[in-house]
């Protein structure tokens, strides 16, 4: 994810570019809590299958394995566990667990076990720790795996790696696959570099995708799937109804079950996106330990003012900024006093948050290069490297180069992916 502490596009007025599909106009006027979850305009994947016979058809009879953590729930917030194995003509042998475990009862970070899940008594295998890829042992006995997972279509999120390493497998064991399609909460906004894979990869960064892509797991699957992964699985994405790609969460009417623990909300999948990267650096905080997870940036080196003053100046499209204090309770400053800057997103539609991101490192490097956060000394740089999925973007903001010019680095590598990207896209 996941982002190391929590475990668990916007442009400057001289550069507008805008790395998105969305028309904006039909949806995204409702702010995040108002919800209509009595009657939500999307059926999720996991509806669709127990409703629609063509695709429980595919599924009736066979011994299933079930890839999911306490996202995979319908839009009654009902466990997709609980749906597939109270289900007469389904048969849920074996359970998988990725990051945070599948009841989501493991702290980010920390490894998964194999176990027995107490309710059903059905076995569960650990795909977070030393196995990320699911051995042939594991997947014995099964005639299909099913994945259903909540993502917030981050680059550094690792449940569409797990995801991918489980397609690769049932690949090579000759298991169909098949995703349980939800809704990307941030919508279809493409927002970010894309990683380089000749600089290596990591469960934070497997594919050279953008930090934001833009696309449902059902889709991604279908990308990974045909230009990713070493072997092809028989993939069924089964789909959402009623989605329109321009959605943002909230105008799906379904309920956000928090993805990690730092991400409660929708809104906050979103400011993961905004800060998350920063976030990696030493003695930094990103409001991690504080109740504004991601929404700011705040270090003992940082004059609030200063900081909120440059920001400003920036003139970012969708974003607010404030100067604040803060004492966090947990993680990063501990029971300090530290000052800057928080964030607030004023149009979902407008801001593309790697980009405001990128703004941030220039403006950080620029104010306070004695800090040192971009050096090649910092502790942290590794990880941030990884996340950021370029090193070159680092070295980039060390020498003081814009974020404009940054932007336009690797501008061009995003305009390819999106014509890779248009193929797989299954939602008008």
């Amino acid at each position: 994810m996941v982002f190391r502490f929590a475990r668990f596009a916007v442009m400057a007025l001289s550069l507008p570019l805008v790395f998105s599909c969305s028309t904006g106009a039909k949806f995204g006027s409702a702010s995040f809590d108002q919800y209509s979850l009595e009657h939500p305009r999307v059926k999720p994947g996991v509806e669709v299958l127990l409703t629609e016979p063509a695709y429980l058809a595919k599924l009736k009879g066979k011994r299933i394995g079930l890839i999911t953590n306490p996202t995979g729930a319908d839009s009654k917030l009902v466990s997709t566990i609980d749906l597939l194995n109270d289900h007469p003509d389904i048969e849920l042998v074996k359970l998988f667990g990725p990051e945070h475990g599948v009841r989501g009862e493991i702290h980010a970070g920390d490894k998964v076990a194999d176990t027995v899940d107490a309710r059903t008594g059905i076995p569960m295998f650990s795909l977070y720790g030393k196995t990320r890829r699911p051995p042939p042992e594991f997947l014995e006995g099964l005639d299909a795996m099913v994945y259903d997972i909540q993502d917030v279509g981050s680059r550094s999120y690792t449940y569409i790696y797990t995801m991918a390493y489980a397609m690769e497998a049932c690949g090579e064991a000759g298991i169909p696959f098949f995703v349980l399609d939800r809704p990307n909460p941030c919508g279809d906004i493409v927002s970010g570099n894309i990683l380089d894979e000749s600089q290596g990869t990591s469960f934070v960064g497997l594919y050279a995708i953008p930090y934001m892509y833009g696309m449902t797991p059902g889709e991604i699957a279908g990308l990974f799937n045909e230009h990713y992964n070493k072997k092809k699985c028989d993939l069924t994405v089964v789909p959402l109804r009623g989605y329109e790609r321009d959605m943002l969460q909230w105008d799906t009417g379904l309920p956000f079950v928090p993805s990690s623990p730092n991400i409660p909300s929708a809104r906050h999948a979103m400011y993961y996106n905004l800060t998350g990267i920063i976030g990696e650096l030493n003695d930094v905080s990103i409001g991690v330990g504080y109740p504004l997870a991601f929404e700011l940036i705040a270090a003992p080196f940082i004059d609030r003012d200063e900081f909120t003053a440059a920001m400003r100046a920036k003139n970012i499209p969708g974003l607010l900024v404030m100067p604040i204090t803060i004492k966090p309770y947990a993680s990063k400053f501990k029971d300090e006093i530290v000052q800057g800057a928080h964030f607030h997103i004023s149009d979902y539609r407008k801001i593309r948050p790697v980009e405001a991101q990128i703004h941030m490192m220039e403006v950080l490097q620029r104010l306070y290069p004695e800090a040192g956060l971009f050096n090649d000394d910092n502790p942290r740089r590794a990880m941030f490297d990884k996340v950021m999925g370029d090193k070159e973007i680092r070295q980039r903001i060390l020498r003081g180069d814009s974020a404009e010019s940054i932007i336009a680095y690797y501008r061009p590598q995003v305009d390819e992916f999106m014509k890779k990207r248009a193929q797989f896209l299954i939602y008008p």
